[in-house]
């Protein structure tokens, strides 16, 4: 059980304090499960009895968890945000005036409130920022360049220097390590994840992860897995988003459970689209699936366009906002991990497409 005191908020000391969790117990069978609960949400508390001398120590913490024993002899500290009063006794009335005498945000009981406690104290060990701008890419029909435009503005994302994450969520496409010529680099690919439950750390993720052209890539390896739980798609790319800086996500055509869980948690979709009226109503029908999760679904056009066709009919036919024309280069016409990965040189009519969109999409988030 988790509760909150509802009382008037105290400015955090300092404007966003860094370091360990820190706990007040002298119940060693509560310290246990604390201690417990901090490793594996990837941190390192300090542990005293009672409030810390000097008292910088009790204000500079970015968490504090005030077992319910331990109420009485913090009572005089000073107040601050992020206080948890912590217990184990779930009929105790007590509990909530001691809350508000030691001016906890919260009351916690054990162990039913301990998923809640793993991710507050993951937060405070990872960092709570902006989570990244994420992006999915889809292709309106089969052979129409999703692959290649998500590993560019991946590429792109990298090279301007954000952190950036490229995700495969197609186990039927090969991979995008192939694409980006890493098929035998060190790392993790998706099958490893499978058994993921609850909350994945962000940093622990990227460092497992295949590092290729600066940035970090999680794709399908070529065995026979093909799917992953939902619960387990949901967990990994919320570990991704928190990290900040970009993440670019190459979709499949269908939405299953799995990729609706991405769905969900994408800022913007791109549904790149050839300009023929083939390819136009086939896009169609992906729109139609893939807007019932996404809210915002844009369009980008590849040429050579068909006759009567330019890239704002095509947007026009879709009821879609134009994200506008993704050029084709030559270069990119040889087949995957013949020559260097898309947009990797930097130049070219796609790179610069590229860095367009990531101005204006960044641009764009800043003013949400």
């Amino acid at each position: 059980m988790a509760g909150t005191v509802t009382r008037d908020p105290l400015p955090a000391a300092g404007g966003g304090r860094q370091g360990a969790p820190l706990i007040v117990t002298e119940d060693a069978g509560l310290l246990d499960d604390l201690l417990r609960l901090c490793a594996a949400a990837g941190a390192t508390p300090e542990v005293h009895h009672g409030v810390p001398e000097p008292r910088a120590g009790w204000e500079a913490a970015p968490l504090v968890l005030v077992g319910d024993d331990a109420a009485r002899r913090v009572r005089g500290a000073p107040r601050r945000r992020g206080v948890v009063l912590v217990g184990r006794d779930q009929d105790d009335p007590g509990v909530w005036r001691r809350a508000v005498e030691i001016g906890a945000d919260h009351v916690l009981m054990l162990p039913d409130g301990e998923q809640w406690l793993v991710d507050r104290i993951a937060d405070v060990a990872e960092g709570v920022g902006r989570p990244a701008l994420t992006v999915g890419v889809i292709g309106g029909r089969g052979g129409a360049g999703a692959s290649t435009l998500a590993c560019a503005l991946a590429v792109t994302s990298a090279r301007e220097g954000l952190r950036t994450l490229l995700v495969d969520a197609d186990p039927l496409g090969g991979g995008l390590d192939v694409v980006l010529g890493g098929e035998t680099a060190e790392g993790l690919r998706w099958p490893a994840f499978a058994a993921s439950r609850g909350r994945v750390g962000g940093g622990a993720l990227e460092e497992s992860l295949p590092e290729l052209h600066a940035l970090r890539v999680l794709s399908w390896d070529r065995g026979d897995c093909v799917a992953v739980p939902p619960q387990a798609v949901r967990a990994v790319l919320a570990a991704a988003r928190r990290g900040g800086g970009a993440v670019v996500v190459d979709l499949p055509r269908r939405v299953d459970d799995g990729v609706a869980e991405v769905l969900a948690q994408l800022d913007l979709g791109l549904l790149v689209v050839p300009a023929e009226l083939r390819a136009v109503a086939a896009a169609g029908r992906v729109a139609s699936a893939v807007g019932m999760v996404l809210r915002d679904l844009r369009v980008a056009v590849r040429g050579p366009y068909a006759p009567g066709l330019d890239d704002r009919e095509v947007a026009r036919l879709l009821g879609l906002p134009l994200a506008g024309d993704v050029p084709v280069e030559p270069a990119l016409q040889r087949p995957h991990g013949a020559g260097q990965p898309p947009g990797v040189s930097g130049r070219g009519p796609l790179a610069r497409f590229c860095k367009e969109f990531w101005e204006r999409a960044l641009v764009e988030a800043r003013a949400a």
